[in-house]
């Protein structure tokens, strides 16, 4: 690399499309590789990110701030700061913010593939049904 190279700070800038703002918060990709990605995760309170399932990734949740309540396959727990927890692959799994304040969380999602397209949601895997479903 040259000096102009080295010293330009958009080499070490993070450009993602999972980056962005949602309805339940933000989500901004801090560092991303072939096969990881660490993102900083604020959940609004009152908030949560929907049932989901991924089948190529794992991810570590380490709780920044506030409290998160994790389900987990059939756990379900309560993490406070400094606390964490491990999703493994093909986990039904969410993330929501009971507390008054907003949850941070860093999000670090490690696999063999990191697409979007790699996200099911439980009425997508029929999983959860509506109630007034037809019979």
């Amino acid at each position: 690399m040259t000096q102009n190279e080295n010293s330009n700070p958009s080499n070490t800038n993070v450009v993602s499309s999972h980056s962005g703002e949602r309805h339940w918060g933000t989500v901004e990709v801090i560092e991303e590789g072939e096969s990881y990605r660490i993102s900083r995760v604020e959940i609004k309170p009152r908030h949560g990110i929907k049932p989901q399932i991924h089948y190529h990734r794992n991810e570590h949740w380490v709780v920044v701030s506030g409290v998160a309540k994790v389900t987990c396959g059939e756990e379900e727990k309560l993490l406070n700061r400094n606390e964490s927890t491990f999703v493994p692959s093909a986990t039904l799994h969410k993330v929501e913010n009971p507390g008054q304040i907003p949850l941070v969380i860093l999000e670090i999602q490690n696999g063999e593939y990191l697409g979007e397209d790699d996200i099911e949601r439980p009425y997508e895997l029929n999983v959860v049904k509506p109630v007034n479903e037809n019979q």
